[in-house]
């Protein structure tokens, strides 16, 4: 998960960053106390309880009853950590379902941006080209009405000067 988040966009990398500070925090917090635990109930005190020290069996009883309790608080700590950690595999892959999902929709819409690109590049080269036509025409209607005044004009001229 820690690699996961790594690869994440740096604008939302920090929040995940920071859940995964608190979850490997809090999985040191539980494997501290399940070295806690185990030293607690290692072979010297299992000795000390199964062995004869003088005590009566009441006092027996009741450290026999206490680690007990201890093992069970200890027991429910495991289980709620394999719980947060389960949550946590859950979280992790709905992100990279998340993260896949969203990888799809950039690349489809960087997919679009290309081909929108090339038609824009189409268009250009279409609106260049009738530009320079209308252009073209212009020029020759222009050309066009200068010989027919011309012509006009000369036809003019020619009457006149027949008469």
């Amino acid at each position: 998960m820690d690699l996961e988040v790594r690869e994440i966009p740096p604008q939302s990398r920090g929040m995940y960053s920071n859940r995964m500070r608190s979850y490997k925090q809090e999985m040191g917090k539980l494997e501290t106390d399940f070295k806690r635990s185990r030293i607690a109930y290692s072979d010297e005190v299992r000795n000390e309880l199964l062995g004869d020290d003088g005590n009566s069996s009441e006092n027996q009883r009741a450290h026999l009853l206490d680690n007990t309790e201890r093992l069970e608080r200890s027991s429910r700590r495991l289980e709620a950590g394999y719980q947060i950690a389960v949550e946590t595999e859950q979280i992790g892959q709905e992100m990279l379902e998340n993260l896949s999902h969203d990888r799809e929709k950039i690349q489809r819409a960087r997919e679009r941006l290309r081909e929108t690109d090339a038609n824009l590049g189409k268009s250009s080269r279409i609106l260049t080209g009738m530009l320079r036509r209308i252009i073209q025409n212009r020029i020759l209607l222009v050309i066009l009405g200068i010989v027919v005044v011309i012509t006009i004009l000369m036809a003019i001229t020619f009457s006149v000067r027949r008469h």
